[in-house]
């Protein structure tokens, strides 16, 4: 699962994004010991391994970071100048980074273990649950695509106008994929890469290109043809 993860790392590296993973950390300072010793042990360990997986990988997109602490939305508070996402699963944790000059938001998502689709009405909408055609590994794909989206929107749109829950978003399957949205805004969508990372685990990330510049992570319009879902 880590080889999987590593693999990816030449790849975003050619887009300018970042990739890096640790299971463990130290605080950096007393504001992030402040905030890790008010946790419980599993999520104490989490919220350390965390900061340092996002702090090598802001150091490698040349957008170094002391502490990280907590802003709107109990995200993390990045250096001026750079984007981020941060997911944790299993005991890993896994960032990106990149400045912004490039790119305006970023979103990953590593999900280790699937979803019972009796689960999957609190992702899929009623019209996704037609081509998610009752396949366990395709709503675990779908669920780790939206979280992405879900980050990156938070991060681009204001608050009242960012989703609230996976329902809130709007996907439908692509080629390496999904195309996602916040329903009501079909022409935010964005393109979601979906990765295996492992025997059973996925990897999801999603890159928003600053405005002007080309690249897979500008924004596209939600029509088009459909392709079959990843399984």
């Amino acid at each position: 699962m880590v080889a999987a993860l590593d693999a990816l790392r030449p790849l975003l590296a050619e887009q300018g994004i970042a990739l890096a993973h640790a299971t463990t950390g130290e605080p950096a300072g007393p504001g992030e010991r402040r905030l890790a010793q008010a946790m419980l042990p599993f999520r104490r360990r989490e919220f350390l391994a965390g900061r340092r997986a996002l702090r090598q990988a802001l150091a490698a997109a040349g957008c170094p970071a002391g502490e990280i602490l907590y802003a709107t939305g109990r995200r993390p508070r990045l250096p001026a100048g750079a984007a981020g996402s941060l997911t944790h699963s299993g005991g890993l944790a896994v960032a990106l980074a990149a400045g912004t000059r490039r790119f305006r938001a970023l979103g990953c998502d590593l999900e280790l273990r699937g979803l019972p689709l009796a689960a999957a009405h609190l992702v899929l909408g009623e019209d996704e649950r037609a081509w998610a055609e009752g396949s366990a590994s395709v709503l675990h794909a779908a669920f780790s695509a939206k979280e992405a989206a879900f980050k990156a929107f938070g991060a681009l749109l204001p608050a009242g106008r960012a989703p609230t829950t996976l329902l809130g978003l709007a996907a439908r399957p692509v080629q390496h994929g999904f195309l996602v949205w916040p329903r009501g805004l079909p022409g935010s969508a964005v393109p979601v890469r979906v990765h295996r990372a492992g025997d059973h685990g996925v990897f999801s990330w999603v890159a928003v290109a600053a405005a002007g510049r080309p690249g897979d992570g500008l924004p596209v319009r939600a029509a088009g043809r459909r392709s079959a879902p990843p399984r």
